[in-house]
């Protein structure tokens, strides 16, 4: 396996650890890859949840930019969610487990046709 494998066989393990879901893999490998070479990237591998800049990063360049989302209070909502999920004191919420929550919770599923 490569380390991008290695990789999506984490982030499945933190869906179904920390947050309770069971990772449909197809759709997880398909967001892990459109998160480019951010994955490699230490500090850009994660969504520093406390940091409004950081969750509006999120809300512009993926639900809006990437998902095709109109901007309004749900965005914040589902980014939200996606961090309770995850668990607010989880230290290391890693990104495309946080994209993977959102689109699902969109159910944007078919933007990674």
């Amino acid at each position: 396996m490569g380390k991008r494998d290695d990789l999506i066989a984490k982030y499945a393990e933190d869906l179904e650890k920390k947050c309770g879901v069971k990772p449909d893999m197809d759709l997880l490998t398909k967001v892990t890859i459109g998160c480019g070479p951010s994955i490699y990237d230490a500090d850009a591998e994660t969504v520093a949840a406390s940091q409004p800049g950081e969750l509006e990063t999120v809300k512009n360049n993926f639900l809006i930019k990437k998902l095709g989302l109109a901007n309004g209070p749900e965005l914040d909502a589902g980014i939200a969610r996606a961090i309770q999920t995850y668990g607010q004191s989880e230290r290391n919420k890693y990104r495309p487990v946080i994209y993977y929550l959102l689109t699902r919770h969109f159910g944007k599923e078919a933007v990674y046709g």
